[in-house]
């Protein structure tokens, strides 16, 4: 990522929502309404700030990492990296106030079923995901076509030499140099891997192949 941001494919700029607050003590955060555990993010710091963003540039695209959200899968990323703007809006403590996502939100993401302290971590989960699939953020595109989750597989083992380590060898065909055959049984082991290790996508991809 340091690379693309110097090599100007990427860009990243960072909003505060205390700085468009307008009590004195600069909070952004109050009690629900209602009663309930915890704080939220206030609709009018955050509202503030997502409009002077889209008034800057119409093509933004705003994003909103929540629970609540689609699960985050490599066709998003892939979907997303054609994107001009995207804007991650962060939740804290209890989330954000539902106006705020009812009036901006294009997509909302779950990056798993498990509640972080904050929507940050998940916000770089997804900049990364999405950016490699940039133009010219990956030294090989050679990459993209044999990641994981490509055809709803899971990438094949990879091994390094030597052959023989500690009487663990590697499959005798990648040393022989036969690019066809070696293509075949990646794509055998594969499918092995994801039957073994998701058979969730594996039963997935079988289905989407039948049909």
């Amino acid at each position: 990522m340091k690379r693309a941001i110097e090599k100007n494919l990427i860009s990243i700029n960072f909003y505060n929502p205390r700085d468009f607050t307008t009590n004195k003590h600069n909070k952004v955060d109050d009690y629900q309404a209602g009663g309930g555990a915890g704080l939220l993010l206030n609709a009018q710091p955050l509202l503030d700030t997502l409009k002077k963003i889209k008034n800057k540039n119409k093509n933004i695209y705003f994003i909103f990492p929540a629970p609540a959200g689609k699960t985050f899968i490599q066709a998003d990323a892939k979907r997303l990296a054609n994107k001009e703007h995207i804007v991650f809006v962060n939740g804290r403590y209890e989330g954000i106030d539902e106006r705020v996502v009812e009036t901006y939100a294009d997509e909302v993401f779950s990056i798993g079923d498990y509640i972080l302290t904050g929507g940050e971590l998940a916000s770089c989960v997804m900049s990364d995901a999405i950016s490699r699939n940039i133009d010219g953020v990956l030294g090989n595109k050679e990459s993209l076509s044999e990641e994981s989750f490509e055809n709803m597989l899971i990438e094949a083992p990879s091994f390094t030499k030597p052959a023989i380590y500690e009487n663990r060898s590697i499959p005798s065909e990648f040393l022989k140099g036969n690019h066809a055959k070696i293509i075949n049984l990646k794509n055998e082991m594969a499918k092995l891997k994801t039957k073994y290790f998701r058979p969730d996508l594996y039963l997935h991809a079988k289905c989407k192949k039948e049909k």
